[in-house]
């Protein structure tokens, strides 16, 4: 084995040879007056850009998913970014449609979400901080409205606000202000009541900014946002505040999907970041609506595990956006099998990878309940035996699912052309449509227990008296049609993280439910979940600086 130190991942990306934005545009089929240059190698799609594709065939839509997460690691992002370098070197042309990080985890553990090795999109770094602003223009307008409804209540509450249950936000992780008591020492500070802050990446205006597909669209979703309630119950809605107009205002760049590129110049649309635990965990219907116009096929990705990011990705955006993916890649890696199936004192890498794989099967088995194709993508790394790929070979062909060996990180585009010739040819095996699990009409508690069911597995569902509560109050007021958002851990099928593998034989704890009804859709709070991550005891910023020269070093 060589010892000759391997480059990492910001090497790379700062030794690629970056293409002018003009080019970049040109692939996907725009002109120079299309784009708004924002800095050197990143720029912000123009209002003309959609109108100019408008008369182009749709391309065809491919949902990167994966198993369920672990400290090992599944490579989800990277065969996202992987794949559509490899569709486009085997002569395809492709648009990589992906979330933009939160700078939460990027300080936390979890790092960034710019691909790895020769699978990245650039510039990394300015993606991963601040990029284009998106980020903090949706924490300025949730927190807009959260103090003009305050500033309400002070001001004589004309509204007849009892309960306002909207939160503040911000695109850090800070466990102190989960909870806290605002407007403390007397009226000139305010109303004394208890509130807290989530992250960014949790707030219903970043989930509207990812759903809403216009301009007028944007704007009638913040209208609906629920801010509290009455004493009756009844709900008090954004537009009744006087901020939306303002809010739009603070939106107005941010609803323009961000166009970068990949290290190999395949055109990359980096734009919304909802978490997919939290969240409904996509990126934009509009920058997926342009891909379908720049490309033949448009990768795009959804949050975490298929039990999280795919069912809501085909549950609430294809629903509501009208879409449908022409196939799924399902995202795993011999070493996150083994954690899936690894026995206290294991020592058999096989044994452990072959329990393990009943993840694999169960994420598989789920997404062809929705009628959607599934391709394997095994994502390879250097201590991955021969008995094992052979192992989980096999059993995905007893599964009668294609695999394919994916090795983007390491070798760029022609690590996955073996991919996209799977991809291509599922693609292309049936018309791309999606089979809902639930009706838009059932009750809510149905839905609920749908999903429980047919994507986790449980047994059953119990309901806190808080749950009930609230889902009572939620259909009294008319917002029974909606979808459900699960809120629920990522590193289980169960509702509790240190259940791997595919756990059977147990019921789903839901502790409360709350409407997010601009977005779309209610949030059904499972187990422990919160919106608002807290700090790990040692994180990644404790290595990032910058260097003598200005550059920052550190982000993983």
């Amino acid at each position: 084995m060589s010892t000759t130190p391997q480059p990492n991942d910001a090497e790379i990306a700062r030794s690629a040879a970056a293409l002018p934005m003009e080019r970049v545009a040109a692939k996907a089929g725009l002109g120079p007056e299309h784009i708004e240059p924002f800095g050197r190698g990143k720029a912000k799609l123009t209002r003309e850009a959609a109108a100019h594709l408008s008369g182009r065939p749709d391309g065809k839509l491919i949902l990167v998913t994966a198993i369920n997460p672990t400290p090992a690691g599944e490579g989800k992002t990277v065969t996202t970014i992987g794949l559509g370098q490899a569709l486009a070197k085997s002569g395809r042309s492709s648009v990589v449609c992906i979330r933009q990080p939160s700078l939460g985890p990027i300080f936390g553990v979890k790092g960034g979400a710019t691909g790895g090795g020769y699978a990245q999109v650039v510039p990394r770094e300015d993606i991963d901080l601040h990029f284009t602003g998106d980020f903090h223009a949706v924490t300025a307008a949730n927190n807009l409205l959260a103090a003009c409804a305050d500033n309400v209540v002070h001001f004589g509450n004309y509204l007849h606000i009892d309960r306002i249950v909207w939160r503040r936000v911000m695109d850090l992780c800070d466990r102190q202000l989960r909870e806290i008591e605002v407007g403390l020492g007397g009226r000139a500070n305010g109303w004394p009541h208890r509130t807290g802050f989530d992250i960014t990446a949790a707030s219903e205006v970043m989930a509207v900014l990812a759903l809403a597909e216009s301009l007028a669209d944007l704007e009638a979703r913040l209208e609906r946002i629920v801010v509290g309630y009455r004493g009756d119950g009844d709900p008090v809605f954004a537009g009744q505040v006087g901020c939306v107009g303002a809010m739009m205002a603070l939106l107005r760049d941010a609803i323009r999907p961000n166009l970068v590129q990949t290290l190999e110049g395949t055109p990359a649309l980096v734009h919304c970041g909802p978490f997919g635990n939290i969240a409904h965990g996509c990126s934009s219907v509009i920058a997926t609506r342009l891909g379908l116009k720049m490309a033949d096929y448009v990768v795009t990705e959804a949050g975490f595990g298929a039990d999280l990011g795919a069912e809501k990705f085909l549950h609430i955006k294809c629903r509501q956006a009208r879409l449908a993916p022409a196939a799924a890649v399902l995202v795993a890696s011999c070493r996150a099998l083994r954690m899936h199936g690894l026995q206290d004192g294991e020592s058999d890498r096989v044994a452990a990878l072959r329990r393990g794989c009943a993840n694999l099967a169960t994420h598989a088995e789920n997404l062809a309940k929705f009628g959607v194709p599934v391709v394997v993508a095994v994502n390879r790394f250097a201590d991955d035996t021969a008995e094992e790929l052979d192992a989980l070979r096999g059993f995905a062909a007893q599964l009668g699912l294609p695999c394919a060996m994916n090795e983007v990180h390491a070798r760029g585009g022609e690590g996955g052309l073996a991919l996209a010739e799977e991809v291509a040819r599922a693609a292309e095996s049936r018309p791309a449509k999606v089979e809902f699990l639930y009706s838009a009409l059932a009750p809510l508690r149905e839905k609920i227990e749908t999903v429980a069911r047919e994507v986790y597995r449980a047994d059953g569902v119990d309901f806190d008296d808080a749950a009930v509560a609230s889902m009572e109050l939620l259909e009294r007021n008319g917002h029974s049609h909606l979808p459900v958002c699960m809120a629920k851990t990522q590193s289980s099928l169960s509702d509790d993280p240190k259940r791997p593998g595919a756990p059977r034989g147990w019921r789903l704890h839901v502790r409360d439910l709350k409407v997010s009804n601009g977005a779309g859709f209610v949030v059904v709070f499972c187990g422990k979940i919160n919106l608002m991550p807290g700090m790990p005891e040692h994180g990644n910023v404790e290595d990032i600086r910058l260097d003598p020269v200005g550059e920052v070093i550190g982000l993983v």
